[in-house]
């Protein structure tokens, strides 16, 4: 999940949480309200009907029976029972509705004094005892507050329809304003992105803020020329490396070259002589490759592609290879598929490649029991076209099959065959720039196999 998306989604959930409770905070305390309320008319309807029948003289139970029907203050479905202390029915309103009582009721309100209780059908049920000069009498008075539950529905509906909207419309803001509030986050990212290691001067945009964005990209900045300090000192090392480990190793190579030339030396001093100048070569070629590994850029690389032909490339890399290593005994074959647009054709540089392929080729005359190897190159369709370079020499471990094209590995195979370690890390790296990709495996019949597949 995305941080926009978490800020939203959590931000939302805080406040449809809080406004649901607000909502029901409302909603009960409302209900208590009409109930607390609806409980003192009753109260107070049983009072002033025990006390026009109960003190005032000149008003018997029809005229109160016909106050009672006509009162401004009447409950709807409202009905009204007094008991005197014997519980005996003394007075009973003229209204049609029943009263669901029990004489527990009287006793609970001889005890009690007052009581109030929901009944069926929306009703609720009032006792109150009540001690008069004339003695001590019983008032059960049960309504229906229609007007209390219509007002207590109508803010339920009212409660959901702003919640619901409300909701919708805290996600929809919500959602909006991360959006805004993380568009420089999205802008510094794209920037970030753009980015190569040939654009480390380009500093990003910031703005006189202290806001955490703002800082980021101050930092961000900082890093980038600390790691355009460190590329430049890098490039600049490499530059001088180049020239001043190449000269006196080219002098020594062309010296040694001149004295294996002269016939008064023995025939030992002949062997040390071409020992150390293989020594002189094998530093070269050392030096070579950590500068192709320290120098390589694929942005770079990738500008300078040409179409190549891999067949031409593979022969240039097997001629090199046969001029250092004479006995070399190579098996060549090449499986084309019919109908193909450009056979053999590759997008990339012919040295680069070159390099690589003579790598595998010396690998595979060096780790080779009968100093030979397979080449097979196959294409079938015009998407990619697979080299196979296999030999027979012992095979590589599981466990050094992981870390083969790690720089400086060296399997238990390789013995006393003299190495770098660098080679198939740099084959790897080249090959990568070129969009391919290199495995190893071991074929059925025990040989060494590397399978290099190109995207056409």
């Amino acid at each position: 999940m995305t941080l926009k998306r978490k800020i939203t989604v959590n931000v939302s959930l805080v406040f449809t949480v809080i406004f649901g409770l607000s909502s029901t905070l409302i909603y009960v305390s409302f209900y208590n309200f009409r109930k607390e309320e609806f409980k003192n008319r009753l109260k107070e309807k049983a009072m002033t009907t025990a006390k026009l029948l109960l003190e005032v003289k000149e008003i018997d139970k029809q005229i109160l029976e016909s106050i009672d029907q006509n009162s401004i203050n009447k409950l709807y479905n409202e009905k009204t029972l007094v008991f005197n202390s014997d519980y005996k029915l003394i007075y009973e309103s003229l209204d049609n509705t029943t009263i669901e009582w029990t004489k527990a009721d009287l006793v609970t309100l001889n005890r009690e004094k007052l009581f109030f209780k929901s009944q069926s059908h929306n009703k609720e049920l009032l006792g109150i005892y009540l001690r008069m000069s004339t003695g001590d009498y019983y008032v059960l008075i049960t309504a229906e507050d229609n007007y209390g539950y219509s007002k207590l529905r109508y803010l339920l509906y009212s409660l959901i329809i702003t919640y619901c909207i409300g909701i919708i419309l805290v996600w929809l803001f919500i959602y909006i304003f991360v959006q805004k509030l993380l568009r420089p986050l999205d802008t510094f990212q794209q920037q970030i992105t753009s980015i190569t290691a040939n654009q480390l001067n380009i500093h990003l945009e910031e703005n006189n803020s202290n806001d955490e964005i703002n800082l980021l990209t101050r930092a961000f900045n900082q890093m980038l020329t600390r790691l355009e300090d460190s590329f430049t000192t890098q490039k600049e090392f490499t530059a001088n490396a180049s020239h001043e480990l190449y000269t006196p190793l080219t002098r020594i190579s062309l010296q040694l070259e001149n004295l294996i030339q002269l016939e008064q030396h023995s025939e030992n001093t002949q062997k040390y002589l071409k020992s150390i100048n293989n020594d002189v070569h094998h530093i070269a070629d050392l030096i070579d490759s950590l500068l192709i590994l320290a120098k390589a850029n694929k942005e770079d690389i990738g500008k300078k592609f040409r179409s190549e032909r891999l067949d031409e490339i593979m022969f240039d890399a097997m001629d090199q290879v046969k001029k250092i290593h004479s006995g070399f005994n190579l098996e060549f074959d090449i499986q084309l598929g019919e109908n193909l647009e450009k056979p053999m054709e590759i997008k990339g540089i012919k040295s680069l490649l070159k390099i690589a392929f003579f790598n595998l080729l010396k690998n595979a005359y060096a780790y080779s029991s009968d100093k030979r190897a397979v080449v097979l190159i196959k294409q079938f369709n015009d998407q990619e076209i697979s080299v196979i370079i296999s030999n027979n020499g012992k095979t590589v471990t599981a466990e050094e099959q992981k870390k083969m094209f790690d720089p400086f590995m060296r399997g238990v195979n390789s013995g006393k065959t003299s190495g770098s370690g660098l080679g198939l890390p740099i084959v790897k790296r080249i090959l990568n720039y070129h969009n391919a990709t290199i495995s190893y495996t071991i074929s059925n019949e025990q040989y060494n196999q590397f399978l290099i597949v190109f995207l056409i």
